[in-house]
């Protein structure tokens, strides 16, 4: 649930006495105060109207104004771009008006003094600046993904790998500050900014200052009031240690939802800090608790150093290099190395089979590989025949139960393999029917072998083209997935199909779906045995999993839309396509089916394709646009008469993902 926060307590108090709250007499006609505060806020408004290209008058360099980026106290934030060479700044405005006063303009000058002379990645670069009669200009790196406070208001909390990441860069920018003698003294979420590569930026030297002796340090009063460390407000002064108590608060309010000790009430905001009085979650982890109580101590001499912070319990846990630009908006799909990593390796070369030969291409294909390639090899996620989950493996585990043509079954505990037996026992007694496994059973590898066959070979026949042939009027009816749910991190993959039929890929690779409106129930083992149930005679063992098909079900149902306009049509009874396989990629999902089916479903214009075989065993292909229009082409048409380039990439991409492992 998000809290509301009083706008008193977002803002920076730059000199919190008693002084400031007094009234000052205006000169000329009496009016109200507030009358004329606003009054004057509107006047400095029209004349703080920014022209939409500014210039330098000493480099002859002209600026165009672009979209605000955000606004404080004294400034404005806008985005420029330099119109002799288009390259783009996020600029700082500060009104001449506003720094009228010696002292203000002192405090400027010193925040660009400092700030030119600082260079560390996790810093944001100072380029230059300039004035004009109206406004003093600041020229800084953009960072285009804005900033964490952002990133928190559209997620509201993190997950601990993203803390992880997030907190390594703030500390590493801040140990650099600190090591030049440096106090930020007003960290906070709006201040870190993120840049397209999803790096983290320290940034706003507004309040930024010097780190002098205990007894030379300034005792005022300044930063974000949910931020403020007990010593700054017992007027002691900010020392590094206020930076690490900002830290901690940082951490906390990313992990929990809202600041450590914010209040409806900033009196009692300022009491809670005071004391130290504040929450703990439980859903937190263990360790991320025990690093904020280490940090949030009310001596500043007690709280935890930033090398200290780095070599806690807590950053012992997994950091990814790199965050997915997703992840701004949506929880991210991470994941740990694991210690089976060679085995992952060799049950992908068993998934994708030998190597391909390489067809010769024109120097215009080749570049279009490579930038396929690249696309390729943002490959989040791998799931190896029925989704081997993605945790970490630890010594002394094993890996899930998984059967892979051409590779040596993985070793059960026997418990585990007790437990396989008796279930299976179990069903033989109770079962409304079964099938046995068949050695020709499909798998993977043999779907995604034959669809790289056909695709691999319509690309390197088809004709160039600047437009599709013409599609089937009436298709012949086939299943595909109208809707998706990734839940790995707890129990699979969940599914529905076109005649409403909902599955779900079990993590420890199981399978089982529900369908005819959920009055029957197909489960697949590990080994491939297939049993059906009536829904009302299901066996009890079944019920948690059926629970959560159900789940899954619902959510989809009442979340999700239907990803195409493909109809449903007369389908034989008897078991739904099995999903054999699902692969992640940065750009696409992939999903193979055990009736040699193959779909790819995009994730930036939601467009898709699906091959399937038709009853009379030619490949139909499906191509579902960004509208969710969908049209189906025999393939031997598309190998004829070519497709448009926008097909064509996407052909090539699903042929270059299966193949990857193999070629890497």
């Amino acid at each position: 649930m998000d809290t509301h926060v009083p706008a008193a307590q977002r803002v920076s108090c730059h000199a919190m006495n008693a002084d400031v709250l007094k009234p000052v007499p205006e000169r000329g006609a009496l009016q109200p105060p507030a009358a004329a505060k606003t009054n004057k806020n509107k006047a400095e408004q029209a004349k703080a109207e920014l022209a939409p290209v500014v210039s330098d008058s000493m480099t002859g360099r002209s600026y165009s104004k672009g979209k605000l980026l955000g606004k404080g106290g004294f400034a404005r934030c806008y985005e420029m771009t330099d119109l002799s060479n288009n390259h783009m700044y996020a600029v700082k405005v500060i009104p001449q008006s506003r720094v009228s006063k010696p002292h203000q303009r002192e405090k400027i000058l010193n925040e660009i003094e400092l700030h030119r002379n600082l260079s560390h990645k996790h810093v944001v670069k100072f380029s230059h600046h300039f004035e004009d009669q109206d406004n003093i200009y600041i020229f800084l790196e953009l960072c285009s993904r804005k900033s964490l406070a952002h990133i928190w208001k559209a997620r509201h909390t993190l997950t601990d790998p993203e803390v992880r990441y997030y907190l390594r860069q703030i500390i590493s920018g801040l140990k650099y500050l600190h090591s030049r003698g440096i106090l930020h003294r007003d960290l906070k979420l709006g201040n870190f900014f993120v840049n397209e590569n999803m790096e983290l930026r320290l940034g706003d030297f507004g309040l930024a200052a010097k780190l002098e002796t205990v007894e030379q340090r300034k005792k005022t009063i300044c930063g974000t009031p949910n931020y403020l460390a007990p010593e700054v407000l017992n007027r002691q002064g900010h020392g590094p240690e206020s930076d690490v108590w900002s830290l901690g608060c940082v951490m906390y309010t990313l992990m929990c939802g809202s600041p450590p000790f914010e209040t409806l009430d900033l009196k009692e905001t300022y009491r809670c800090i005071k004391e130290v009085q504040y929450h703990l979650p439980s859903t937190i982890s263990h360790p991320a608790q025990k690093l904020i109580s280490g940090i949030l101590q009310k001596n500043p001499s007690d709280r935890l150093s930033l090398d200290q912070i780095l070599s806690h319990e807590f950053f012992k846990g997994f950091t990814p290099d790199k965050l997915p630009p997703s992840s701004c908006t949506m929880v991210p799909e991470l994941h740990p190395p694991s210690p089976a990593k060679k085995f992952f390796a060799k049950m992908a070369k068993s998934l994708f089979g030998k190597k391909k030969s390489k067809v010769e291409k024109t120097l215009c294909e080749d570049k279009d590989e490579k930038d396929i390639s690249k696309l390729v090899s943002g490959i989040v996620k791998c799931s190896i025949n029925r989704q081997i989950s993605y945790k970490t493996v630890g010594p002394n585990e094993v890996a899930p139960p998984t059967a892979l043509a051409n590779s040596a079954p993985l070793e059960q505990t026997p418990a585990e393999e007790e437990s396989r037996k008796s279930i299976s026992r179990s069903f033989k007694g109770t079962v409304a029917s079964s099938t046995e496994p068949c050695e020709d059973v499909a798998t993977p590898a043999a779907v995604a072998d034959s669809a790289v066959k056909v695709l691999s070979g319509c690309l390197a026949t088809m004709p160039a083209a600047n437009r599709n042939p013409p599609c089937l009027s009436r298709p012949q009816f086939f299943l595909w997935v109208t809707k998706w749910v990734d839940y790995s991190n707890k129990y699979g993959f969940g599914y529905q199909l076109s005649n409403q039929s909902v599955g779900v890929l079990f993590n420890e690779g199981t399978h089982l779906s529900l369908c005819d409106q959920r009055s029957t129930v197909h489960y697949c083992l590990t080994n491939n045995k297939h049993f059906t149930f009536p829904a009302d005679a299901l066996p009890e063992q079944l019920h948690s999993q059926r629970e959560i098909v159900e789940l899954m079900a619902n959510y989809m149902e009442q979340n999700l839309m239907e990803g195409g306009d493909l109809l449903c049509g007369e389908q034989a009874s008897g078991a739904p396509p099995l999903l054999l396989q699902w692969v992640k990629t940065e750009h696409a999902l992939v999903m193979l089916f055990n009736n040699g089916t193959l779909q790819v479903n995009f994730y930036t214009d939601h467009t898709k394709i699906i091959l399937c075989r038709s009853a009379d065993d030619s490949y139909l292909l499906t191509y579902i646009t960004r509208e969710r229009v969908s049209y189906t082409y025999l393939l031997s048409m598309l190998t004829e008469m070519g497709c448009t380039s926008e097909l064509r990439h996407r052909l090539r991409y699903v042929v270059q993902l299966l193949q990857h492992h193999s070629d890497a």
